[in-house]
């Protein structure tokens, strides 16, 4: 069993209180690596390095477009290590290897991505209104980022997060996931060669209430990016704000995926199965509810159940597997408990609804792919979300009562829309309160295009330009040109 250190400076060093805890396979339901417990001690330590890496180390020097070419070099360094690290990744959490190597494929263009944007931030000089001055903006690191990651893709998140904050100048704390460290230690194990000073980028890892609480709280961190729940992240969003720190929070979602009469069907199943039970459902962007219109319903319902009976659970390793293990044991008795909930309510199970045996399902945590009819969007199963492989569907007449029952939760991460009418599909891409909105597609993501939710999905925005701003502050600079002293220096020029 491997045990893992945390990093910190540039090399990797034991807990100082000198514990550590077990992460277990949720596919075998083993342990297979030991994580070290951080305390308040180690966030010390870790910030004070990034602090110093950040205002006194080669960093704080270097060009901008130096910079840039280090963070390509990690890049770099992701795309060819990609494997292994997805390898570690379905070990740690038990998402599908496609799904995980598909992501630390894709990490690279975020890297990229950012690293031909650091000497692209530029100020702005501005036309004063006053005479004989000079007046410009300028735009600078935030400071110290503590960022906390989510253990359903762990290292999507940190290029998600790290990436533009090391951009704009900032260094970095990481925290990830108690239930799934190990890829981002990983991850911190190949900085040196890419050639990022120490101190820039850090990984402390433990418990939320222990580790990440003790970086919400450090005086030193400036900044706070989060992946996680929502009652998590107001908690956190609450405790920043006694030291008014900057806050970004990509939080849950209970995403309407709304298919249309008009819509071509074939598609519209396919995107409906992948957008809850790919990943098992552990997504927040999953498509939770599924809105078909009343006309198709019944027809619509029929083709789910036949591609779902087509899943074939087990070892998230293998190519031929679509459905792994739930991650925790938490989790897990969540997904049963929601399940249960949503019968008791009157929702028709009309597939799956149960844990999930027989050949090739291990370690106790899975669930059979489910499916729910009948429902309505008063319900828990349609207003909660579950994180799992769950599926509500709900049936709507037109247009006006889709987006009425779409908007009706308190999320909007998320949308889909299927129909072949381009007007419909505008005035639904308008119409839905989410920070995304898919038509005839679901679950894109890309390195160019801004992601983040809208209500109680979160604040702030990951990836494309808008997510280097998170990270930067704005200088207002006025210099006076004036060879002559103010005829009344007590009043305001």
């Amino acid at each position: 069993m491997k045990t893992y250190q945390h990093y910190i400076d540039g090399a990797f060093v034991d807990p100082v209180e000198g514990q550590w805890f077990d992460s277990v396979d949720p596919y075998r339901g083993e342990p297979w690596a030991k994580i070290p417990r951080g305390s308040k001690a180690d966030v010390d330590r870790a910030v004070a390095a990034a602090k110093r890496a950040m205002t006194e180390g080669p960093w704080a020097t270097m060009t901008a477009s130096a910079r840039g070419k280090v963070l390509r070099r990690i890049g770099d360094i992701v795309e060819r290590e990609a494997r292994h690290l997805a390898e570690v990744e379905t070990r740690d959490n038990g998402k599908l290897f496609a799904e995980m190597y598909g992501q630390t494929r894709y990490q690279p263009e975020w890297w990229h991505y950012f690293a031909g944007l650091a000497d692209k931030i530029e100020g702005t000089q501005v036309p004063i209104d006053k005479p004989d001055t000079f007046a410009f903006t300028t735009h600078e690191p935030v400071g110290v980022v503590g960022a906390l990651t989510a253990w359903n893709s762990p290292l999507l998140f940190v290029a998600w997060k790290c990436a533009p904050a090391l951009a704009a100048g900032c260094s970095v704390v990481i925290k990830p996931s108690e239930f799934a460290s190990a890829s981002t230690l990983e991850f911190a194990a190949l900085l040196k060669e890419s050639g990022l000073p120490d101190g820039m980028l850090n990984v402390v890892t433990g418990y939320g209430a222990e580790t990440g609480a003790a970086i919400v709280e450090h005086p030193d961190v400036a900044k706070i990016t989060f992946t996680g729940s929502d009652v998590t992240g107001a908690r956190i969003y609450s405790d920043a704000a006694k030291q008014i720190k900057r806050v970004s929070l990509e939080l849950g979602g209970k995403s309407p995926n709304i298919v249309f009469a008009d819509a071509d069907l074939t598609m519209a199943a396919a995107g409906a199965i992948s957008g809850i039970f790919a990943a098992t459902g552990q997504t927040c962007i999953a498509g939770s509810r599924l809105l078909v219109q009343n006309s198709i319903r019944e027809e619509f319902t029929a083709r789910l159940i036949e591609l779902a009976k087509s899943a074939k659970l087990g070892d998230p390793m293998e190519a031929g597997t679509n459905i792994g293990p739930i991650t925790t044991p938490p989790q897990y008795q969540k997904v049963l408990d929601y399940i249960a909930v949503a019968k008791s309510e009157g929702a028709r199970c009309v597939f799956g609804g149960n844990p999930a045996t027989g050949e090739g399902v291990k370690g106790g945590q899975f669930v059979e792919p489910t499916i729910f009819a009948d429902v309505t969007n008063t319900m828990r199963i349609a207003q909660e979300e579950v994180f799992g492989p769950v599926l509500s569907i709900i049936g709507f007449e037109d247009e006006a009562e889709a987006l009425r029952i779409g908007n009706d939760v308190i999320y909007g991460l998320a949308a889909g829309v299927w129909t072949q009418d381009i007007g419909k599909a505008m005035r639904m891409s308008k119409g839905l309160k989410a920070g995304t909105v898919w038509v005839n597609t679901y679950r894109a993501v890309s390195f160019m295009m801004p992601f983040g939710g809208m209500k109680r999905s979160g604040l702030g925005r990951e990836s494309g330009i808008e997510a280097i701003r998170e990270y930067l502050e704005t200088k207002s600079i006025w210099i006076s040109t004036s060879r002559d002293a103010p005829e009344n220096p007590f009043v305001m020029r």
